[in-house]
């Protein structure tokens, strides 16, 4: 029987080439990942212990308390003050088994480009202090050309940002950090592989003193990094370390314990994206799934002939199903060694498209672990074998007394209700399920929604043949109105046996009800967010900082008096914990200050009790939810602690409609300062006396010194960036998607061309009585397009139920949350179906049309 089953491989290659293309397009989806997850981590490690190499205590200052004497001279300066001096640095320097001690100095820095565009993304614009050794060098940044910075007027920058901003060696390089554009001229150009910086990120450095005046206080310092002599012991060493730091203002880690938690960081986030592309890979798998199954299933009814002999020479049920699983194991096998090769290169190539696009991993070679070959081939075996098991029964049950009767019998009618009593009771329940998620509010629900998600689409797929007849005949009817006899012929082959169509078409299905789903969820939550901004802001621009470090408040001082500018108003915020209300516990919540004189001509504010003059007297405002959660009224008297001081007491001067410029609730700046370390502005919001132009948009930077901190943003500017966000994710959705739909189209290919080969008599037969090849083309082609079309129309039907259930979560985000149908991309996947149903017919309906008649009626 083993002998039989590669015999069967080997006589029916191309019968099973498509299956195998299904397996090995799942596995290479696997082994791509890991070995991906595997090389990326091992090289970001690699990179890590290189920094962590002579680093045997790192010390870090920790935040002040808000009482701290020094926490008081922070706030008069604006700067930040740490308990690490020289002083220190000195006491550490003198323990015993300490060989050197490094003093660090981080910040943020945007620097502006030739064409005075910010260089980098912000949060990850990295400023450090340049220390040269008694060689002139630091060996953290080697210096790639020129020299490093040695007092306040010059700077260097990493090779990266230089090129990115257009600088060479002698330019006056602008930058700020948390105020006014600064200048200074650039002497030096590093190389460093700090990740950071290579994913698109940028890198500038200072001597120390000058570093020390930007960020910290003359002095003082983040971080110390002590080296040890040959044979001190780390543990030993941190000990002593500590025992010399100020308590709770600083703390010591062992360079073995700072490793430790940075593999496990990276293993975490490795461990993150790992398991999104293994989601994606999963889904492709499963696909392949009913292919699979599918190609088995019809693979068996033309052997029925041949397994019923086998049983009649003595073949046992049990030979019978290890013969079709051994079969199915070898090709799962085969597809699996080559499905790995080809995840190798697909982690190679993701990789390069990820740095070109300025992921900036670090460089390393390509990590192929033996878990994950074992991994992949266990995985395509597996899913394979799994997949011919149900066929494996199926050909079991086939009797000797088979090989006397025809190829071809119609399914039991008792299964088929089996399947569809199943099938009624899953997607019931999936229904039920996702009816009751449609009325939660919160996305703490989301594994109740993804469970009901999957009841849902399991059932419709198990219900699948039963959705298929009146589907089918009413394409049908559509195909042989607009093409004749070949469209009726293409219905009654669809229709022919509904398992199979189904089976086709649920593998298109289940990725068009993900990307779907998706879709509509995503313009959704689009159109909802320009709803609430459009609502909200009336205000022409928004002006904030592209590092969020905030705003001088003076600066909404200078853009007042800019001419065309009608109003200004500043938002800032503070956190608070309130007592009582409806949670036992209390609650956390946030409350802006503004300027309460022109806050109402820069956003739409609508209140429901209580008014904004009454908020002017005195009080603060809250939102209808925020009332609603903690039971609220105006008039009210609450006790709130500001950052965990003292309780105070708060009047509800007001209740207004929901307002994402506001949030939860709003008061006067008088009322929120003196609860801030430092006084600055989140935001300014801007009102334009003319609706705004450019020209106005260039004298506010200009008023602001034109520094490149500073995002000033219209309507059309803050749309973009959220449809930017949203359209990211969507395409990123579809590429990962798109693999289960070409998993879906190998899968008609291969049941037509299956299709084509069962029905060779019939096709000689119809050539006979004067069908055209053309004619024959045609009806391939359409049953193809009608079994595309249902899988098209049942998934997307699926998901748009899907996205409308789950829209309740996503809208307890934002009120203005409202499902709202894409027809233009809807109406693009069916397209995208249609073409997809021409193009898988293309090989069988060539096939089919090139059958010799003569030959093709005296086929058996």
């Amino acid at each position: 029987m083993l002998r039989t089953a590669l015999r069967n491989v080997l006589a029916h290659k191309a019968r099973l080439m498509m299956t195998a293309l299904a397996v090995l397009l799942g596995v290479a989806f696997v082994a791509g990942t890991l070995i991906f997850s595997d090389t990326v981590g091992e090289a970001v490690k690699n990179a890590s212990a290189k920094n962590l190499k002579d680093v045997a205590v790192s010390v870090q200052a920790t935040e002040a308390e808000p009482d701290a004497p020094d926490a008081v001279d922070a706030e008069k300066d604006g700067k930040r003050s740490t308990a690490l001096d020289n002083k220190l640095a000195d006491r550490i320097r003198a323990l015993p088994g300490v060989a050197s001690v490094r003093s660090d100095v981080t910040g943020e820095a945007t620097l502006a480009g030739k064409d005075d565009q910010p260089i980098g993304n912000g949060w990850q614009n990295r400023a450090v202090n340049f220390q040269p050794g008694e060689d002139g060098k630091d060996s953290r940044y080697p210096m790639a050309r020129g020299r490093g910075p040695r007092n306040a007027g010059e700077m260097a920058l990493a090779e990266s940002t230089a090129n990115a901003a257009g600088y060479r060696i002698g330019d006056t390089v602008r930058f700020a950090t948390d105020g006014p554009v600064l200048t200074k001229k650039l002497v030096g150009i590093v190389a460093t592989d700090d990740p950071q910086v290579t994913a698109g990120g940028s890198l500038a450095l200072f001597d120390t003193a000058t570093a020390q005046k930007l960020y910290l206080h003359p002095g003082q310092f983040d971080g110390l990094v002590v080296a040890a002599t040959p044979g001190t012991d780390q543990r030993a060493l941190t000990a002593k370390v500590r025992e010399v730091l100020p308590k709770d203002r600083a703390q010591a880690t062992s360079g073995a314990e700072l490793a430790e938690q940075q593999s496990k960081m990276i293993a975490e986030q490795n461990s993150a994206l790992s398991q999104t592309l293994l989601t994606f890979a999963g889904i492709a798998l499963f696909v392949g799934v009913f292919i699979i199954a599918n190609t088995f299933t019809m693979l068996i009814s033309q052997r029925s002939r041949e397994i019923a002999l086998l049983r009649a020479v003595g073949a046992s049920r049990r030979q019978v199903v290890r013969s079709v699983l051994a079969e199915a194991a070898l090709l799962g096998l085969v597809s699996s060694v080559v499905g790995f090769a080809l995840g190798a290169g697909i982690a190679v190539g993701l990789r390069a498209v990820l740095d070109a696009n300025g992921a900036g991993f670090p460089d390393g070679p390509v990590v192929i672990s033996p878990t994950t070959v074992l991994a992949a081939l266990a995985v395509g075996v597996v899913v394979t074998v799994l997949a011919a098991w149900l066929p494996s029964r199926k050909a079991a049950k086939i009797a000797p007394v088979e090989a006397l009767n025809t190829v071809e019998a119609p399914p039991a009618l008792r299964s088929l209700v089996v399947r569809n009593t199943i099938g009624a009771v899953i997607t019931g329940l999936g229904v039920a399920v996702m009816l009751y998620v449609s009325t939660l509010k919160s996305g703490d629900d989301l594994p109740i929604a993804m469970a009901g998600s999957m009841l849902t689409l399991t059932g419709v797929i198990v219900l699948a043949p039963l959705l298929s007849r009146p589907l089918v005949s009413l394409a049908g009817r559509i195909t042989t109105r607009l093409f004749g006899i070949g469209g009726k012929l293409a219905k009654e082959n669809a229709l022919r046996n509904p398992r199979r169509t189904a089976a086709t078409a649920s593998a298109l299905m289940i990725g068009l009800t993900l990307i779907t789903g998706m879709t509509v969820v995503g313009h959704s939550t689009q159109l909802g967010m320009d709803k609430m901004a459009a609502t909200s802001l009336t205000a022409d621009y928004q002006i904030r900082t592209s590092t969020y470090v905030g705003l001088d408040p003076e600066l909404s001082r200078k853009v007042a008096k800019v001419p065309g500018v009608e109003a200004v108003a500043p938002l800032r915020g503070v956190g608070f914990t309130t007592d009582g209300g409806r949670d036992p516990e209390g609650g956390f919540g946030y409350l802006r200050g503004t300027d309460l004189s022109q806050i109402d001509k820069l956003t739409q504010l609508t209140f429901t009790q209580g008014s904004l003059a009454d908020v002017r007297e005195g009080g603060i405002a809250v939102s209808e939810a925020g009332a609603k959660e903690n039971g609220w009224r105006a008039g009210d008297t609450v006790s709130v602690r500001f950052d965990g001081k003292k309780t105070t007491k708060l009047k509800i001067a007001g209740v207004y409609k929901e307002n994402e410029t506001l949030g939860r609730s709003f008061g006067s700046l008088s009322l929120v300062d003196p609860h801030l370390t430092r006084v600055k502005n989140d935001e300014l919001l801007v009102k334009a006396a003319g609706g705004g132009s450019p020209e106005l948009v260039k004298k506010i930077r200009h008023a602001l010194g034109d520094s490149p901190l500073l995002k000033i943003q219209n309507h059309d500017d803050l749309r973009k960036e959220t449809a930017g966000q949203i359209d990211t994710v969507l395409n990123m959705v579809y590429g990962l998607l798109g693999m289960a739909v070409i998993i879906a189209v190998v899968g008609v290919v291969n049941t037509l061309a299956m299709s084509v080969f069962e029905r060779t008599r019939e096709i000689g037969m119809l050539r006979a009585i004067g069908l055209a090849r053309s004619g024959i083309k045609q009806m391939v082609r359409l049953e193809s397009v009608v079994i595309s079309l249902f899988g098209a129309v049942l998934g997307m039907g699926v998901g748009i139920f899907l996205a409308w259930a789950g829209g309740s979560m996503v809208g307890s985000s934002f009120p203005t949350y409202e499902m709202v149908l894409p027809w233009g991309r809807l109406g693009l996947f069916l397209l995208i179906a249609l073409v997809v149903g021409v193009l898988a017919a293309l090989w069988p309906a060539r096939r089919a049309a090139r059958l010799n008649m003569l030959q093709a009626i005296g086929a058996q």
